[in-house]
């Protein structure tokens, strides 16, 4: 059987001599060291299929699926109605061709539009692209699409997801692009450090609405403020949060982008997700990726085909501003399908229940020893600090087939409550953690 890495020693050789490079670990030096495999990999002689299979069954058995979930920090717990499955599975839309060919891919494209509509309908933009990998790429992106000849600094705050300022600042170094870090006071930015930093080289402002923090921002004020100095605003946000608050473009921001995965996509244990972008009028043709469109055929049927991408993607790479030249297009199927079936209602119900729910579990916290450790408006996310470590948290809720809130330090965490958890359930939560703490 042919190895999956087919080029030869010699070859190799060859390709590291013509971009001048010594070795592959020369190759890789831009690696952090601990990332690298410091030994051989030793695998075991090839196994059955069966035999690989009943192996693989024994390890997933080792894994702990719990049937209350109370962490979210960019991935939520959300029901997920069974039409949602049993439709995006239609051969319809998963066995079309690629979109390039319209003529054979009906349904792919379909599936692409009725996405985008139902996004720019939820963010209150213009256009959307056919979806990028997952959020944080759809930041790094959006950072892509802000820049000028003139214009090379981004300002992003500290309560943005760690994750996404990781992949953003990935992205920066390599695209001489400068990112300035925003202070924050209580959680939420610092309007006067806003202010303080804005000048003629800011080329855009990043912000996340609700927070990591699951805070509120005053999006309009920071609008304002960016706006200014004719600046973009980029706003990163939960797109479920949009069925309930005021969309992106009604406070002001010129693009949304977020992570997608709250709307009807399974945690799956990390992926994959989806990242949304949307945006202005203007700036279509700074979008990455693709857009499709509606039009009609020649006996003048409904039809559906590309209508936007950046070719300089495709064929002169080196002036492209952007590499994405695909799309997680079963993971948007899949969301569409979710929006869909859950309608304007259902999305405002689902979001309206998290929300009340968390404000409730944060009021009966609070009743027994919890204190909140930051002021202000939020949405179905909270961060307390506790009278007990948080480890103990961890192992009580363990007890309860109930996976806690995300730990941030050693008596603070964040809370995350969706639909999928009922009264009675943080109840006995309540309840116990309240034994343990006396």
């Amino acid at each position: 059987m042919a190895g999956y890495i087919l080029n030869t020693d010699q070859e190799r050789t060859v390709m590291l001599e013509q971009i001048k490079r010594a070795s592959l670990d020369d190759l890789y030096a831009e690696l952090p060291s601990d990332l690298k495999l410091k030994q051989d990999l030793n695998l075991s002689a090839g196994q059955s299929e069966f035999a690989v299979m009943a192996k693989l069954k024994a390890l997933s058995s080792q894994n702990k699926v719990y049937s209350t979930i109370l962490r979210g920090a960019g991935v939520e717990h959300h029901h997920v109605p069974a039409v949602v499955k049993q439709l995006s599975n239609r051969e319809e839309f998963v066995s079309a061709y690629t979109p390039y060919q319209s003529e054979l891919s009906q349904g792919v494209l379909q599936s692409i539009f009725e996405y985008q509509t139902q996004m720019c309908e939820l963010t209150g933009m213009d256009v959307c692209n056919a979806s990028v990998y997952d959020g944080a790429t759809a930041a790094a992106e959006a950072m892509q699409m802000v820049v000028e000849r003139n214009r090379r600094v981004i300002l992003m705050p500290e309560n943005m997801h760690p994750h996404v300022l990781q992949t953003m600042r990935t992205y920066a170094q390599w695209a001489n692009i400068q990112l300035v870090d925003l202070k924050t006071i209580d959680g939420r930015i610092d309007l006067n450090d806003l202010q303080a930093k804005c000048d003629a080289n800011t080329a855009g402002v990043f912000i996340q609405h609700p927070n990591y923090f699951g805070l509120l921002e005053d999006v309009q004020e920071i609008s304002r403020i960016t706006h200014g100095i004719q600046a973009k605003l980029v706003q990163y946000t939960n797109p479920l949060t949009c069925a309930y608050l005021k969309s992106p473009r009604a406070l002001g921001a010129d693009i949304a982008i977020g992570e997608a995965q709250s709307l009807g996509i399974p945690m799956s244990f990390g992926g994959p997700y989806l990242g949304f972008m949307a945006a202005s009028a203007d700036l279509v043709r700074r979008l990455p990726g693709r857009i499709a469109g509606q039009t009609v055929d020649l006996d003048g049927k409904r039809a559906f085909t590309l209508t936007l991408q950046a070719r300089e993607q495709h064929i002169r790479r080196e002036k492209a501003s952007s590499s994405i030249c695909s799309n997680q297009a079963l993971m948007a199927l899949v969301a569409s399908m979710y929006c869909a079936s859950m309608g304007p209602q259902g999305l405002k119900e689902v979001a309206d229940a998290g929300l009340r729910k968390a404000h409730y579990l944060l009021q009966e916290l609070e009743k027994i020893g919890f204190k909140r450790k930051y002021e202000g408006p939020f949405f179905n996310e909270f961060v307390v600090v506790s009278p007990i470590e948080h480890s103990i948290i961890e192992r009580v809720c363990d007890e309860m087939d109930i996976l806690a809130g995300l730990g941030l330090s050693s008596h603070e965490s964040l809370w995350c409550v969706t639909e999928t958890t009922s009264k009675a359930t943080l109840d006995q939560l309540i309840a116990r953690l309240k034994e343990v703490i006396q």
